[in-house]
């Protein structure tokens, strides 16, 4: 698998959509944020006094980039899933877990997003700044932020219609691949480890 099918595979536009955002999080989190406190570390340095308010703008960031990012950990599978007496389940049994765990992931993003976009409007409603010297309008993180928790809650009500319409239509392959707890070859895939089972394989 080559370093760009990697990045960006063949998927669904609602995965790729998810994917992109991971990215803009990341990049908000890696680059944006990074070089602010640069520059505030060298200003201090120089004039003994900050430039910019790097920590209150990294805050607002990294809370606009966990909204973003959510929704890949949906479609990727990269939540936490408590599953250690899944393998010993018969497989009818499993499906019904993967799917109430699916489902209450579901739930709690509508509930999370629904929340969201009240503190959101509550912020446009009342124009709520913050008490910094930035006087940062409040409804410019929180946007960001909402915008990642609702597409969250779309990927989450998504993926099990997803899963479950596949399992109607006897493909349960496709079933695991959505909502599916992983297997340990496929963690060891995800995280990006040469499988030494496969490695092996192939040497001889």
């Amino acid at each position: 698998m080559s370093d760009l099918s990697r990045l960006l595979p063949d998927e669904p536009l609602p995965q790729r959509i998810s994917r992109i955002l991971a990215w803009a999080a990341g990049a908000i989190v890696l680059v944006g944020c990074s070089f602010l406190i640069t520059i505030d570390v060298i200003t201090r340095y120089l004039f003994k006094r900050g430039m910019v308010e790097s920590f209150e703008i990294s805050g607002y960031a990294l809370a606009a980039c966990i909204g973003l990012g959510l929704a890949f950990t949906v479609t990727s599978k990269a939540n936490i899933r408590v599953d250690i007496l899944l393998g010993v389940l018969p497989g009818k049994a499993r499906i019904v877990c993967d799917i109430i765990a699916s489902l209450a992931l579901a739930l709690i993003a509508v509930a999370l997003a629904w929340f969201a976009w009240g503190t959101l409007a509550q912020s446009w409603a009342l124009n709520a700044k913050s008490v910094s010297q930035l006087q940062t309008p409040m409804v410019l993180p929180q946007g960001i932020w909402c915008v990642g928790l609702v597409w969250f809650a779309c990927m989450a009500v998504l993926i099990p219609i997803q899963a479950i319409a596949r399992l109607i239509a006897h493909d349960r392959a496709g079933f695991d691949a959505l909502i599916g707890s992983l297997r340990v070859t496929e963690e060891i895939e995800q995280s990006g480890v040469e499988n030494p089972a496969a490695g092996a394989e192939s040497r001889s």
